[in-house]
């Protein structure tokens, strides 16, 4: 189970399925009786969907299959497993929340992202959602991240997105460290 320079193998279990009671609850019972460990995990429901993403040690990717295929085949899920580097407790706090409302339209997270990118910002977790209604919908993500050039250069990137009816809110997130 130790890589070489003494670290763990850890893999990434991607689930999706359709959104119901107990997807949680099956597959890290099975992990756990498995003597798996988990990490770090998102967890959420997109449209009618549910998605799950893990960092999980203690099995082989192989076993991860055999521990996880029965609940996948009872819930009907669709899972993915992929080795990664952990790397716990080495990722940088955010250091700035970025809310977005804008009408809803294709490329909207395309610009917004593009402009966030040139603006030196790395997104630690994006979450958006669409509200209004069918006729008018309006889109909304929820971005957290850290702006490498400072929140100046965020704010100078962000301030073209108005002009194209983007409500842009910025709010720098201070982390208490100690």
């Amino acid at each position: 189970m130790i890589e070489p320079g003494g670290q763990q193998n850890w893999y990434m279990l991607t689930v999706v399925g359709q959104d119901r009671p107990g997807i949680v609850a099956a597959l890290t019972q099975a992990l756990y009786e498995g003597g798996c460990h988990l990490g770090e995990a998102s967890m959420m429901r997109l449209g009618e969907n549910f998605t799950v993403m893990m960092m999980v040690t203690g099995a082989t990717e192989n076993t991860l299959k055999e521990l996880t295929a029965p609940v996948a085949e009872r819930m009907q899920l669709r899972i993915h497993i992929d080795p990664i580097r952990a790397r716990l407790h080495h990722h940088r706090e955010p250091d700035v929340q970025i809310n977005v409302y804008g009408a809803d339209r294709t490329g909207i997270v395309a610009e917004v992202t593009g402009a966030l990118a040139e603006a030196g910002m790395n997104i630690v977790d994006l979450n958006s959602d669409v509200a209004g209604t069918e006729e008018k919908p309006v889109y909304i993500m929820l971005i957290d991240g850290y702006a490498s050039q400072g929140i100046a250069a965020l704010e100078r990137a962000l301030a073209s997105l108005k002009d194209k009816g983007v409500d842009v809110r910025l709010t720098p997130v201070e982390t208490l460290v100690g």
